[in-house]
């Protein structure tokens, strides 16, 4: 039998893990403790959607940190080309934070950091993105263990 809260804490971090630029795979431990039946699903997808927001907002404030060096000759970006990345991002930066959950979604998250997307915006969007995959595992996961069995 597995600990619940112990099992619950390592989906959390792994979720949290796999959005930030440290490279990690929830979705395994996510169906291993589905398929060991460790915890509710509803409050697995719960946990595994907050810790991965959680993950996305460490991206979102590397990005955010990352411009205090945009005077800097290195720096890829020009005031413009920010100017102008802000102006596109204001207009579509909202549909794109849906991608949140695929492959380069934190890429999305890093650039909405530097371009200072409103949290108020990002934080639920993201949210809804990423436990929303979650829940589409679940749901594979689950349509997979009954074609096994």
């Amino acid at each position: 039998m597995f600990d619940l809260t112990a099992s619950l804490a390592g989906l959390f971090f792994s979720g949290l893990l796999a959005a930030t630029p440290i490279p990690a795979q929830s979705e395994i431990v996510f169906v291993a403790m589905q398929t060991a039946d460790a915890a509710p699903i509803g409050l697995m997808i719960v946990i595994a959607g907050i810790g991965n927001t959680l993950g996305a907002l460490i991206t979102y404030y590397i990005g955010a940190g990352v411009t205090r060096w945009r005077d800097r000759k290195w720096f890829p970006a020009s005031e413009k080309q920010l100017e102008r990345g802000h102006r596109w991002f204001e207009r579509w930066g909202n549909w794109l934070l849906f991608l949140s959950w695929a492959p380069g979604g934190d890429l999305i998250c890093l650039i909405a950091g530097i371009l200072r997307k409103s949290l108020w915006q990002f934080i639920p969007i993201v949210f809804l993105a990423k436990t929303g995959r979650y829940a589409v595992v679940a749901l594979i996961a689950a349509k997979t263990m009954e074609i096994v069995h």
